[in-house]
């Protein structure tokens, strides 16, 4: 391999964050946390500092993309809300009101199909192996299959329709100031 391809490839797993900042590095360990954890911990998985990683730590606090628990140590966790938020505003920024009718349409369509194959109002009502098991057509994995893309669209959907009320308070508040 020449020394281009491997400029140009992605980093070693196991390094992944090398290139980046120190801002960086901590950002891409906070997207990562699944829990609280404390800010040393935070600063061996980034390689910096610890006092450097409570720096961002706080700023990232601040701006809520995570959340500071107060302990002995503080631990921190990523704000999934600023990150659903986030989502939501760049489908809103991203689409017009059409289009986000447009997916919330097809979306709603796929859930009802859903609901009636399943004769069920939602993923989790419908006993996965009972429903295999009752049908001659789906495997357990097709019935699993099935219910995680419900699910899923019933997330997306959720989305899109926030994004679409949001352009359009948007665009009524444009229009009546």
């Amino acid at each position: 391999m020449s020394e281009t391809d491997a400029a140009d490839g992605p980093p070693p797993f196991e390094d992944a964050f090398a290139s980046d900042d120190v801002e960086q590095r901590i950002y891409g360990t906070i997207l990562q946390t699944r829990e609280p954890t404390t800010a040393s911990s935070i600063a061996d998985s980034a390689d910096c500092d610890p006092k450097t990683a409570r720096k961002y730590l706080g700023w990232f606090d601040d701006l809520g993309i995570v959340t500071r628990h107060d302990g002995h140590p503080a631990t921190y966790e990523r704000n999934d809300a600023y990150f659903e938020w986030r989502r939501i505003n760049q489908l809103a920024a991203d689409h017009s009101v059409e289009d986000l009718q447009d997916r919330v349409r097809e979306l709603t369509t796929r859930i009802t199909e859903y609901e009636a194959t399943y004769d069920a109002a939602s993923p989790a009502a419908v006993d996965a192996v009972d429903a295999a098991e009752a049908s001659d057509e789906r495997t357990i994995d097709d019935v699993y299959s099935d219910l995680g893309d419900w699910a899923t669209a019933r997330e997306e959907r959720d989305r899109y329709e926030r994004a679409r009320q949001q352009r359009t308070g948007g665009e009524r508040e444009q229009a009546s100031g």
